[in-house]
């Protein structure tokens, strides 16, 4: 479920062009009718207007869409100024043809100069708050594994650092040759032959494997495909491509003039990714809100029956294996952590994860917080932050990931983690590792919005009787 973020900048600059063109009309009518130079009938009819604005802004903006990266302010001013003449004339061409008398060349004057400034102003904004304002941090950059080592890849290595709005760290390179004996290429590391793939994927952060070789050896990396569709890494091929693997999503993309074709294995629509997103704002936001006053008394029976942090914050691993720090209620002492070695051989649970029904570790309010959930309810921060969804896999600690056995398990990663999943509805404490993986990945191949919505159905009477709660 991974959305590529140059990608999903311009879409989002798409829709955000479309938002502002419906509601600058919207309120260049209605300013006419406030301050008296419309009556209310006519501002009434302006608004069949409204559709045909976010058409020609979407048509607009179908085209070259001003990026934010490097553009200084005369080429976004030229570009809205585009954008605005082109919806403006388009409206003007509806009301001819359509023969709307109402229509007034003073609201669209107004219009227009709305719509110009409103772009101006909001790709000023972005630009300002995502390369100064919210700079992204080095670990957060595309993570690139390129196969090849001759001038495709050199060329492809500088079309992706030329033309990524976020930034891109090219971890290293792997050769079909095992007798290759180049050092690096364009400052980027030769790790070894096309045979360290797994070891690579399994002990290194990597979004993207890039293939850059000659069509004669496409056929031999195998290896390579199978590798990355275990542990769900995007793929992408700068050659033509023989044998793709069933399943997943095959896309062409232009990077700097040079055609790619993307191979991800798991494949899910980016549009509903972000409606997904949007969902989980609209829900996490209100219940904060009314959630914080419960919150504070929570926190009262914590520290009176135990010294320490009201909250526990644990790195897990997260979207594309990148750790982030959990947010739940302590439920258990403080040293919980330190004393988890001396109690490791009661672990009950199967597989790399550790469980045990009556861990004595946890305080007595902990018991009815895990046992009423409550204690999970702190995550809704992490959501609210972007590290988690509301539902999807749920995060995983350092410690049970290091023990995954099968490169397939570590496929939970292309996913954001969630509050709530599959297992949380089917059993949670009681499944097994392995039922609980397999829903896992049901979830991931299934995924859909509908999918979203009837886990959390379900979710609150599963709550409410404690099924499988610990």
């Amino acid at each position: 479920m991974r959305i590529s973020k140059s990608n999903h900048l311009r879409r989002l600059l798409r829709v955000q062009d479309a938002l502002i063109g419906v509601a600058a009309l919207a309120l260049a009518v209605n300013g006419a009718w406030w301050l008296g130079f419309a009556n209310l009938d006519d501002t009434l009819n302006h608004l069949v207007l409204l559709p045909f604005a976010l058409l020609f802004s979407l048509v607009a903006s179908s085209g070259r869409t001003a990026g934010l990266r490097g553009q200084d302010l005369p080429r976004i001013v030229w570009f809205s100024l585009r954008h605005a003449a082109i919806v403006v004339i388009g409206l003007l061409a509806v009301a001819y043809f359509a023969k709307l008398d109402f229509v007034s060349r003073y609201s669209l004057a107004a219009f227009g100069a709305m719509l110009a400034g409103a772009l101006t102003v909001n790709r000023l904004f972005l630009r300002w708050w995502y390369f100064r304002g919210r700079q992204e941090k080095p670990d957060n950059f595309l993570k690139v594994l390129v196969i090849g080592s001759g001038n495709r890849a050199r060329n492809l290595m500088r079309a992706y650092r030329d033309n990524s709005e976020w930034g891109v760290s090219f971890i290293g390179m792997l050769d079909p040759s095992p007798s290759c004996t180049v050092r690096e290429v364009d400052g980027v590391p030769m790790l070894g032959s096309v045979s360290a793939i797994r070891d690579i994927l399994a002990t290194q952060v990597v979004d993207e494997v890039v293939i850059c070789l000659p069509r004669s050896l496409i056929d031999n990396i195998e290896e390579v495909i199978d590798a990355c569709g275990e542990q769900a890494v995007c793929i992408k091929f700068l050659a033509d491509v023989y044998d793709i693997p069933e399943g997943g999503a095959i896309s062409l993309e232009m990077v700097g003039g040079w055609p790619v074709l993307n191979l991800d294995p798991v494949a899910h629509d980016e549009s509903k990714l972000v409606v997904k997103r949007v969902v989980d704002l609209l829900i996490t936001i209100p219940a904060l809100l009314v959630l914080l006053p419960f919150f504070a008394v929570i926190a009262v029976l914590i520290k009176l029956e135990s010294p320490g942090t009201v909250f526990f914050k644990q790195p897990r691993v997260g979207l594309n294996k990148r750790t982030f720090r959990m947010i739940k209620f302590r439920s258990m002492y403080q040293d919980a952590e330190q004393r988890l070695a001396e109690i490791e051989h009661l672990n009950e649970a199967e597989g790399p994860i550790f469980k045990i029904a009556n861990d004595p570790r946890v305080t007595r309010v902990g018991r009815f917080l895990r046992k009423t959930s409550i204690d999970e309810l702190p995550q809704l921060f992490n959501v609210l932050l972007g590290h988690m969804s509301l539902v999807g896999p749920r995060p995983m600690s350092l410690r049970d990931v290091s023990r995954f056995s099968l490169g397939i398990q570590r496929r939970r990663f292309s996913v954001r983690p969630g509050l709530a999943c599959l297992r949380e509805v089917s059993g949670r404490s009681r499944l097994s590792f392995d039922r609980w993986l397999e829903l896992d990945l049901k979830y991931i191949d299934e995924w859909s919005l509908w999918l979203d919505i009837k886990i959390l159905v379900k979710l609150i009477p599963s709550v409410i009787r404690g099924d499988g709660a610990s």
